[in-house]
């Protein structure tokens, strides 16, 4: 499904995207097309894409094509999904300890989308970290 998403292809495309969208949050998928956890994440992101398309908007990076994010913002799962508001890293705690990105395959549409919504809600004021509305420290097993 990760043809249905707009793709960047370089460092440059990533900054460019998240610098020059002012209203609306900005999902970056990094992963790899072809891993399984990501073909999942990839087809939650590609079947709501359309009904957030006014307060968010999806883009797919590949870590090994463009490696420019890799350290700075610890790249080290198969798939992770971060947000930008305004040029602004914004934190979402979701109950596992890791407030940065969401590192597993959500694949409960409606989950997803709350938690955009809840990060655009929550930028829009200013906010640095927002607060999931669902707990997934028990949902999840690492």
């Amino acid at each position: 499904m990760s043809f249905l998403l707009p793709h960047l292809h370089s460092g440059y495309a990533v900054d460019q995207a998240i610098l020059h969208e002012e209203a609306r949050v900005v999902v970056i998928r990094f992963g790899h097309d072809g891993d399984d956890t990501c073909m999942q994440m990839d087809e939650t992101l590609a079947s709501v894409a359309d009904k957030m398309k006014n307060f968010a908007v999806v883009y797919l990076v590949d870590i090994t094509e463009v490696p420019d994010f890799n350290a700075m913002y610890e790249l080290y799962d198969p798939c992770t999904v971060m947000f930008f508001f305004r040029n602004r890293h914004i934190m979402v705690d979701l109950g596992t300890g890791d407030n940065n990105k969401i590192n597993w395959a959500m694949t409960n549409k409606q989950d997803f989308v709350d938690i955009v919504e809840t990060v655009y809600r929550g930028a829009r004021k200013g906010r640095g970290l927002v607060t999931s509305p669902v707990d997934y420290s028990t949902k999840y097993r690492y």
